[in-house]
């Protein structure tokens, strides 16, 4: 599973992957395991056409379980079943943008 996370203030990004154990999206369809850290906010956007952001490698989907209660259409009993998942930080809260609406 592709777990990216543009979230990069979290103490569990690394290089835009999830490094958590679990994952846990709320009905409001945000990252409750989502844990503020030191750090500042990376613009990945600002150098984006002269170098691309470096990448932490991806992360088996066994070993990462993805707990969501929002109305959505990957959700399959409090289960996310994407192949994949984005977390943006387009605004404070880390909002899960893999997110398609039942």
């Amino acid at each position: 599973m592709d777990i990216r996370c543009r979230k990069t203030k979290c103490i569990y990004n690394d290089r835009y992957t999830c490094k958590a154990r679990g994952i846990q999206v709320n009905k409001k369809v945000l990252c409750s395991t989502f844990e503020e850290g030191n750090e500042p906010e990376v613009d990945s956007t600002k150098h984006l056409f002269e170098k691309p952001p470096e990448y932490a490698p991806q992360r088996d989907s066994k070993t990462l379980k993805i707990l969501c209660d929002a109305h959505c259409l990957f959700n399959k009993d409090g289960v996310c079943v994407s192949n994949g998942i984005t977390v943006n930080s387009i605004t404070e809260k880390p909002f899960c943008v893999s997110y398609l609406e039942k």
